[in-house]
């Protein structure tokens, strides 16, 4: 047996990506990040202050009392070839100056929607398109239910054909798994095209 034959093949480590979780204040971005990592998710949560409160809209989601003031961070590998690495954007608009650091050298993003209040959404998903970087519309399922469908969200946000849009429940992981494939598969076929 020659010496090439004796040595065991080098183990590459998986090759890593990194998607954005985005969105607007309150839509389950850490909650997405937290129930798919797996490691235990690095989190910039702050409790909500009376002066927050009085900026924050937290009509539908009155029991929040922290919110994001940098990032979310998790990773999920997906196979022995691939290990996602995943940042969660704060959602209010004050930290909207942090985005682009962020977001530098992703291959895709997750937007994720609160149907209850889609007014919130259009920074997101206009920041996404100018930069021209492939991202997905999850509609989170809060309370089980969307309150509108995926054709009147599309309507109403403008957006693309060509840009995929699910319903996902930010709690359940395979369903934020699910979700991230959508956006992993769109930068892939980027990639190939």
């Amino acid at each position: 047996m020659g010496a090439a034959a004796a040595r065991p093949a080098a183990v590459r480590p998986p090759l890593p990506v990194k998607l954005v979780i985005a969105g607007g204040f309150g839509v389950g971005k850490t909650t997405a990040v937290g129930a798919i990592s797996e490691i235990e998710p690095l989190t910039t949560e702050a409790a909500i202050t009376e002066v927050a409160a009085g900026v924050d809209d937290l009509t539908h989601t009155p029991l929040k009392t922290t919110t994001t003031v940098a990032m979310d961070f998790g990773c999920l590998t997906i196979d022995p070839t691939l290990k996602l690495y995943l940042f969660g954007t704060p959602g209010q608009e004050r930290f909207g100056f942090m985005w682009d650091d962020l977001v530098e050298g992703a291959v895709g993003a997750l937007v994720i929607v609160d149907t209850r209040r889609l007014d919130d959404c259009f920074a997101a998903v206009d920041y996404f398109e100018h930069k021209g970087i492939p991202f997905a519309v999850a509609a989170n399922a809060f309370d089980g239910r969307v309150e509108h469908t995926l054709d009147e969200v599309r309507w109403a946000l403008d957006v693309a054909e060509g840009v995929p849009l699910v319903v996902f429940d930010a709690r359940d992981t395979g369903s934020v798994r699910d979700a991230l494939l959508v956006v992993l598969e769109l930068a892939l076929a980027r990639t190939r095209g």
